[in-house]
């Protein structure tokens, strides 16, 4: 009885640490990927958003975002994102003529991913004109 009861404090006090309390970052696009599908070199200026919502309860803060060669980045929040609050990030493809498969790595505070890191995914295809 005594090893049961001594057991189940265990457990219960090691359930605490999965809680994850903290700024939590949800994108709106599914599976973080954001599909360019077929576009025109001249018709596109290659801009693209990824929205996002801190769904924590805690500041959310955006250290650094790593593009691949091919892309800039055109904006990405400097203030902390409250609990609640949305926030985006713009990107810029340089258009090149030909399949896009990139990724870009956000860096950030938030405990929903591994060492708060996210790749984000790029897709789709440049047509010359």
């Amino acid at each position: 009885m005594k090893n049961t009861v001594t057991l189940l404090a265990i457990l219960l006090i090691s359930s605490f640490g999965f809680a994850q309390n903290g700024p939590k970052i949800e994108f709106k696009i599914a599976d973080n990927t954001v599909d360019y599908g077929t576009i025109s070199k001249k018709k596109d200026n290659g801009i693209r958003s990824f929205e996002f919502i801190n769904t924590g309860d805690a500041p959310l803060n955006i250290i650094n975002v790593l593009s691949t060669s091919g892309f800039s980045i055109s904006s990405k929040p400097t203030e902390s994102i409250m609990p609640g609050k949305k926030g985006k990030i713009d990107i810029k493809y340089n258009m090149i003529p030909g399949p896009i498969r990139k990724t870009i790595t956000v860096e950030s505070n938030a405990v929903n991913y591994e060492g708060g890191r996210i790749a984000l995914k790029i897709k789709g295809e440049v047509i010359a004109d």
